[in-house]
């Protein structure tokens, strides 16, 4: 038998790249301080596109990646949780798009916008659809609070704003998004409206449990109490878009830290003093979901480089 892989961090970066690695054939356990449900990923409204992550200029490949395993998932959308739904980013232009756009089916210029059909991601349904994939792979998941790396012969480093202290990195940060979940009045469609200079941005995304309102974004702030003001805001601006939404009942509040990392998303790999290999796999903004697979197969790459065997 080969030496465990321990990957730390059970949201979707760690669970996603934990599946990678145990379907190649390792040994994998997962210790996540949380239970997959209360993440980060599981506040998340998961609609696949790239946003608030760097370095640009390798997120189109990672997200592309992503999005052909998500459009095989939604053949089968109550077991996966992904769906694939049309929607309107509004205020942008094909050409403020970088060139992983045109990889993207349907995608193209429309009236107030960029309309596509991608996919919508029911993250509570995912994750445990990733847990279980996991587990028929021969992976486990362990609730585990670490307050130091720990030493074994491979371990990936999925922790997120963890990583903050854990590494520690001082360049992780979060950046607190807020949202309402609403009982759907009728609508379909997913809409975005994102000012990237501002502190709240407009969007609602149809989910099988309602209608998820947002948001905000707001820079450094690590307070996970939801605001009532800042919810009534975030109903106000939905509600400008789609009027229905207005007198729609409130069924929950929810708060969530995008772990942004000032120069982009950590991927490489490092010798311990011991010996081992540490592969770090974490900054992902607020895109966590939108280059889940792209991310975890090269940091899976980077892991099954050692020299640990196949069980």
């Amino acid at each position: 038998m080969s030496e465990q892989m321990i990957v730390l961090g059970g949201g979707v970066i760690g669970l996603t790249t934990a599946v990678v690695l145990a379907e190649s054939g390792r040994r994998v356990r997962v210790w996540s301080r949380d239970p997959a449900e209360a993440t980060t990923s599981a506040v998340a409204g998961a609609l696949w596109w790239p946003y608030r992550i760097e370095p640009a200029g390798r997120v189109g490949d990672w997200a592309l990646a992503s999005l052909r395993v998500y459009e095989e998932l939604a053949a089968d959308p109550g077991r996966t949780g992904v769906r694939l739904v049309e929607g309107l980013q509004a205020g942008i232009r094909l050409g403020e798009l970088g060139p992983w756009a045109a990889e993207v089916a349907g995608l193209h210029q429309a009236e107030g916008g960029v309309r596509a059909r991608i996919p919508l991601i029911d993250m509570p349904v995912h994750l445990a659809w990733l847990r279980g994939r996991l587990e028929a792979a021969g992976g486990t998941v362990e609730t585990r609070a670490v307050d130091a790396l720990p030493d074994a012969p491979v371990v990936v480093n999925c922790t997120g704003l963890g990583a903050r202290a854990l590494v520690p990195d001082p360049l992780m940060r979060p950046v607190r998004g807020q949202l309402v979940v609403v009982e759907n009045p009728g609508v379909s469609e997913w809409y975005t409206s994102v000012d990237h200079s501002a502190g709240e941005t407009t969007y609602f995304f149809p989910q099988p449990y309602g209608l998820l309102l947002g948001g905000t974004a707001q820079d450094d702030v690590w307070d996970l109490t939801p605001d009532p003001a800042v919810a009534a805001r975030i109903v106000e601006r939905c509600a400008r878009v789609r009027p229905e939404i207005a007198g729609a009942r409130v069924l929950a509040h929810r708060v969530g830290l995008r772990p942004v990392r000032d120069t982009g998303v950590r991927i490489e790999a490092e010798s311990t003093a011991s010996g081992g290999l540490l592969v770090h796999n974490y900054g992902h903004g607020g895109a966590g979901v939108t280059v889940a697979w792209g991310c975890a197969r090269e940091a899976a790459a980077l892991a099954a480089a050692s020299r640990t065997p196949l069980r």
